[in-house]
């Protein structure tokens, strides 16, 4: 009987991580295939989907002790500059720069990394890598009712930050083979900047109570959807390597 009992509390285990992490799973696929040219080894994306993964339990003890630091500034009741600093800040930065971290040390010296839009696949799996193993936290803490809404928002939310992610630092990448050392620098801010305000932006308006707010999250998330996947058709397009005597390919 225990044993019986033993196998079905692991079998339940397995689905809500597979549950968990198959959205993200789907998006880095959807993101692999996008690269014509030269597609990555996938030994190094594993890597990088794992380190994604690790890097939550690192956002989580900087997003606390933000919080702490910003619960005792602040006064009994919280002001809308409070969700601000909380969310485009403490949670936007905390999340995007620990994945720049991983992205970072991870790629930026490999071998593989020779074309731009490789930018954009790394980034993808780092972030995803973090969004599948916050999923399954989620789904563990709260059920399996909140996968539905978070594979179709949460996850794809981490995808697109990643696009724009990859895609700075894509730009910060060539720059350096150019010896541009100023454009570098400027890409490597953006690289963590843009996806800071744009998770920071979905963060503030996801966790209102406001009717208002909430119907713009929704329309946020489509239009933003629209836009980023359109831009990873655009710049797997426009992708050359890093050696190749060219411009660059800008904007978002």
């Amino acid at each position: 009987m225990f044993g019986l009992f033993a196998m079905s509390y692991m079998n339940f285990m397995l689905l809500i991580v597979l549950i968990g992490i198959l959205p993200a799973i789907a998006l880095i696929i959807y993101m692999y295939r996008q690269d014509k040219i030269e597609p990555e080894p996938v030994s190094l994306l594993i890597r990088l989907f794992i380190f994604g993964g690790l890097t939550t339990f690192v956002a989580s003890i900087l997003e606390e002790l933000g919080m702490w630091i910003l619960d005792s500034a602040s006064g009994p009741s919280p002001t809308i500059l409070y969700y601000v600093i909380e969310n485009f800040i403490i949670v936007g930065i905390a999340e995007e720069g620990v994945k720049y971290f991983a992205l970072r040390k991870t790629t930026w010296y490999n071998p593989n990394f020779n074309y731009v839009f490789d930018a954009c696949i790394y980034a993808t799996t780092v972030s995803l890598g973090f969004a599948a193993f916050e999923n399954v936290l989620y789904i563990f803490n709260y059920g399996l009712g909140v996968a539905p809404i978070r594979a179709v928002t949460a996850i794809p939310m981490h995808c697109i930050a990643g696009i724009f992610m990859g895609h700075y630092y894509g730009q910060a990448k060539f720059a350096e083979y150019q010896r541009d050392w100023t454009r570098m620098h400027i890409y490597n801010v953006l690289s963590v900047a843009v996806p800071a305000l744009l998770h920071g932006f979905y963060d503030f308006c996801a966790s209102s109570q406001d009717t208002t707010l909430t119907v713009i999250f929704y329309v946020y998330v489509i239009l933003l959807d629209i836009f980023a996947f359109r831009s990873v058709k655009r710049y797997s397009k426009q992708d050359r390597g890093f050696n190749q005597n060219s411009s660059f390919w800008g904007g978002m």
